[in-house]
């Protein structure tokens, strides 16, 4: 009897093994099928995110800096300024910049001036983007001229439009008023709505009789960065410099630096500027370790005094 019994709980014992094998041969693999099945909608999901990444570098191509969609209106007219801003694309060699590649950023104030398609020539001659903070003109050939720098993807930014110092540094209302001026000055004839501004003598001048901060913050409320600059070419001297000592000054002044924010004068004085550019963009290309970059919302500010 007792035997009997023995055999009859080995048998049951067996059968619960038997049946937890069963289980477990159905269950894992169920299981395994859920967390792969997981797994596929993930990736699928990446997959997608990746494919509109692609698409959306491939709507980028052949642009220039700014993408210009119709803007029926100033965003100064009641609306919402960040939503109307025009978009920023890369210069076509920005994504070739590596992490131990200087900047160049080529800057010219002043203008436009009879030198400013001359200047444009060369930077198309050696495929070279740049900014130009310009003042405000309205003769035919200015505003030929503020069109044509947008047309050859280069940034259009704000230099005052009047540039009397006199003025437009004698109140606050009288700064926003000239800024205003051109920034809706610009946008009428290009489609633009320009957001960089450089300062008239720049953020650390010594002539404005408002607190400069005052003025800085008007700016940075308003959307706009201002830029200053960290190598000069030397030709803002009301004595003109020769063109080999611009290239010197230049290219001695982007010594340890990343990020060379150069300073040159677009204006009609300025002749040996224009003779020393092709020198001075031969030389930096001639070093392998540099990119010439206009400024776009990814640029750093070059900043003598920052706002606290």
């Amino acid at each position: 009897m007792g035997a009997t019994y023995d055999r009859q709980k080995r048998v049951q014992r067996l059968k619960k093994i038997i049946l937890g094998l069963i289980a477990g041969a159905i269950l894992i693999p169920l299981v395994l099928s859920v967390i792969f099945g997981i797994r596929v909608v993930q990736l699928g999901n990446r997959v997608k995110e990746l494919e509109a990444l692609i698409e959306e570098e491939k709507t980028k191509e052949g642009r220039s800096v700014y993408s210009v969609s119709p803007i029926e209106e100033s965003p100064r007219d009641g609306q919402d300024t960040a939503s109307l801003l025009t978009d920023m694309a890369g210069a076509e060699n920005a994504g070739e910049s590596e992490t131990d590649c200087k900047e160049i950023y080529l800057t010219f104030d002043d203008g436009p001036s009879g030198n400013t398609s001359k200047i444009l020539d060369i930077l198309k001659e050696y495929g070279v983007k740049a900014t130009f903070f310009v003042v405000g003109k309205t003769d035919d050939n200015s505003v030929a001229l503020y069109q044509r720098i947008v047309e050859e993807g280069h940034t259009l930014a704000m230099h005052s439009y009047s540039h009397k110092y006199n003025e437009l540094y004698k109140s606050e209302e009288n700064f926003v008023e000239d800024m205003e001026k051109l920034q809706e000055y610009l946008y009428d004839i290009t489609g633009i709505w320009p957001r960089y501004y450089r300062f008239p003598g720049g953020s650390s001048n010594t002539v404005s009789k408002v607190d400069m901060y005052k003025l800085m913050a008007y700016l940075n409320e308003n959307g706009i960065t201002y830029f200053d600059w960290n190598v000069s070419s030397g030709d803002a001297s009301s004595v003109q410099i020769s063109s080999a000592n611009i290239v010197d000054n230049c290219m001695n002044g982007m010594r340890d630096k990343k990020e060379c924010m150069i300073l040159m004068h677009d204006a009609n004085e300025k002749k040996t500027t224009v003779e020393a550019l092709s020198e001075v963009i031969r030389q930096i290309q001639e070093r392998g370790d540099s990119v010439f970059l206009p400024i776009t919302d990814d640029t750093p500010p070059i900043q003598h005094i920052t706002l606290q």
